[in-house]
């Protein structure tokens, strides 16, 4: 059995902000479907903050509306960039 990228479960707002960070990345890769292996999420409260790297604006978007999206989150900071080859 292979374990679950996003569960409901994971739905409330008394985590920590390691366990939010956590939740949220989680969400992003469940639901953006896209390469995070260049992305970081931290949260400060119920404020999270994403950093590093995409392949198009488009992805910047997209993982901005789904960190958004996760319940406990109140406010994203977004300094996700584009790589340029």
């Amino acid at each position: 059995m292979h374990k679950q990228i996003y569960i409901h479960q994971d739905d409330h707002s008394d985590l920590t902000d390691d366990e939010l960070a956590s939740k949220v990345m989680r969400y992003i890769q469940y639901s953006a479907l896209i390469d995070t292996s260049r992305l970081s999420v931290m949260a400060l409260g119920r404020t999270v903050v994403l950093s590093g790297y995409v392949s198009c604006e488009t992805e910047i978007g997209c993982i901005e509306q789904a960190a958004a999206s996760v319940i406990g989150v109140h406010l994203v900071e977004n300094k996700v960039e584009v790589l340029r080859h």
